[in-house]
């Protein structure tokens, strides 16, 4: 199905502020959709003189007319007549008589969408009459507020610059609640999800014909605090959304004011019990505050055992001693590194190129000795899964480390190049160094402890492989394959 965007760069010739026009009202629309019980589309007109529909809206209050999406498709001929109509003159043009779909009628509607007095598209609205009965009072009311709607789009006036977007979070919808207000802010009618919102906040008053305002400003001194905003929302003086808490109970309120050329004639307020929305948030925080200090104290506790170690490494006089308790620390702040980083993100992926930027540096600064040790990396690792980084790391720290110890230390130093290509989930490393290259008759580093966990982690963990060859000019190279999660 094509989108918006894509619809309005190829098909129509609408300024960028035009659209975006258009592009707030299809984020403000399903106030209207529900309140009408009726599908909207809204139609662009084309380079070539017809017009295409840009946008569906389905009422959450009602059966839908269109199971299928009608996006990108273009107007009959019909319906371009009665377009062109409504464009040329700006008035909304309202068939009397329905048209048939099966069994049910559809009467429909088309509204001119204007900007400053300038119709830009159409607006279509396609409501279902299948059922015939006397409407109930809240029908009547939704439709009536409907209609308000209807006539401010026409003018221009629907929906409001500083109105908030209708996708914020949390957004109080038609169903959730919704109470009329008067030019003076007295509720005209209160719909019974609102009246259950409000007693379950301890509002037991009848609000039919009391100001608004007062009322939820008489509940809210017992909190001691009450919003400077609350008037403004309260009696639909601004399109404006407020928060509130009475009795333990977290309500949104979003007022939007109707208007008929500039003057205000009521207002609508829709209400949310958003209380259990607020309660997991208040459990997601502090759940995210305990897993942080976890992090912490894990980190600390790596530091710690680094820290012994390195005190061990200097009271023991036996060199192999020291060096196995040095590569110990080393791995240990390999871990310690991955770790914070995984620590400070809520994503199951890590950005490895910082992560290994780090413990490149420690581990060719651990194993230089005084020797001169340069190092490049080329290429990307990208994001990997955090189950696959830490033994990554270590594997790709062992390599760097040993192509310094037995490749540049007894050459007196050379440069040591990492190069990392991605594939997909497929990663390959390539570890060179320009140092005096394995033995002769040998095809690997040995049995060392370091070469039995790049082995290990390699074909095990990562499900990967590794091979170490001669590098061409003298020197070798390991190439690291390694499937990530």
């Amino acid at each position: 199905m094509p989108s918006f965007a894509s619809i309005a760069e190829r098909m129509s010739e609408l300024s960028r502020v035009e659209l975006d026009r258009i592009r707030r009202l299809t984020a403000e629309w399903q106030v209207l959709a529900d309140l009408a019980f009726a599908d909207l589309v809204v139609w662009l007109p084309t380079r070539n003189g017809s017009f295409v529909a840009a946008a569906l809206c389905r009422p959450g209050t009602g059966s839908t007319i269109y199971h299928e999406d009608v996006v990108g498709s273009v107007a009959g001929a019909a319906q371009r007549a009665d377009f062109e109509e409504v464009m040329a003159t700006g008035v909304i043009k309202r068939h009397h008589d329905p048209r048939w779909h099966g069994s049910f009628g559809v009467r429909e509607e088309v509204i001119p969408v204007v900007m400053a007095g300038r119709p830009l598209a159409v607006l279509t609205r396609h409501g279902n009459i299948g059922v015939l009965r006397n409407p109930s009072r809240l029908e009547t009311n939704y439709v009536e507020l409907a209609d308000e709607l209807v006539g401010m789009i026409s003018r221009g006036e629907f929906p409001a610059a500083s109105a908030p977007s209708g996708s914020a979070r949390h957004m109080p919808r038609v169903g959730d609640g919704i109470v009329r207000l008067n030019i003076q802010g007295q509720v005209l009618f209160a719909s019974p999800n609102a009246l259950s919102a409000f007693h379950r906040a301890g509002v037991i008053a009848d609000l039919t014909g009391s100001l608004l305002v007062e009322v939820v400003s008489e509940y809210l001194r017992g909190s001691g605090h009450v919003d400077e905003t609350l008037p403004v929302v309260a009696m639909g003086r601004a399109p404006w959304v407020l928060e509130i808490e009475i009795g333990g109970v977290s309500m949104v309120l979003r007022s939007i004011p109707l208007t008929n050329r500039g003057n205000r004639t009521g207002a609508m307020v829709l209400c949310r019990d958003v209380t259990d929305l607020r309660r997991s948030e208040m459990e997601l925080m502090t759940k995210d505050a305990t897993i942080r200090e976890i992090h912490h104290r894990v980190k600390n506790n790596l530091q710690e055992v680094s820290a012994l170690l390195r005190m061990q490494a200097r009271r023991s006089s036996n060199p192999e001693v020291k060096t196995a308790l040095g590569e110990a620390i080393r791995r240990v702040s390999t871990i310690a590194t991955v770790h914070e980083a995984l620590s400070q993100t809520i994503a199951e992926t890590v950005d490895f190129d910082s992560v290994f930027g780090r413990t490149l540096r420690l581990a060719a600064d651990a194993a230089s000795t005084g020797i001169p040790v340069h190092t490049v990396q080329e290429g990307s690792f990208g994001d990997v899964p955090g189950d696959d980084a830490t033994v990554l790391a270590i594997v790709l720290t062992e390599l760097v480390t040993n192509a310094v110890e037995h490749g540049l230390a007894p050459a007196g130093g050379g440069t040591v190049w990492i190069k990392a290509k991605r594939d997909g989930d497929v990663l390959t490393v390539t570890i060179a160094d320009n140092g005096v290259g394995m033995p002769a008759g040998e095809a690997g580093p040995g049995e060392g402890l370091g070469t039995q966990i790049v082995r290990t982690f390699a074909t095990g963990e990562l499900r990967g492989s590794i091979d170490w060859r001669p590098r061409a000019g003298g020197g070798t190279k390991a190439i690291v394959t390694a499937n990530l999660r």
